[in-house]
């Protein structure tokens, strides 16, 4: 029994450096991992959106992230003011944020 635990505990220790790599491999990986799925996913949403909003014009047809669909007719910095339906009366105004698709005026002319 001796023996068995005079072993065990010399292994432990001069395996004890291959541990530590180990260990430092597996971090270095999750965090890899990490922001591969996580963090550039997200870095290339928020650049797609940002290009959104710099395309975003008067006249243009929306789609709010609530799915309605609707017509910018004003807009300033930070909010727009979108018409929904046919009736003329119905204008919202919102954050930009909340515009997910834009589809562009086609000319007939």
């Amino acid at each position: 029994m001796n023996l068995l635990l005079a072993e065990a505990a010399t292994t432990g220790t001069s395996g004890g450096g291959m541990n530590t790599w180990v260990i430092i491999v597996y971090v270095v990986l999750i965090g890899a991992m990490m922001y591969f799925m996580i963090i550039k996913p997200q870095k290339k949403q928020r650049k797609e959106q940002a290009e959104l909003m710099s395309r975003m014009e008067v006249g243009d047809s929306v789609m709010t992230t609530a799915g309605f669909y609707g017509v910018i007719i004003d807009m300033t910095d930070d909010t727009v003011i979108v018409e929904f339906g046919n009736n003329k009366n119905c204008r919202i105004p919102m954050q930009k944020q909340a515009i997910v698709q834009i589809e562009k005026p086609v000319d007939n002319g």
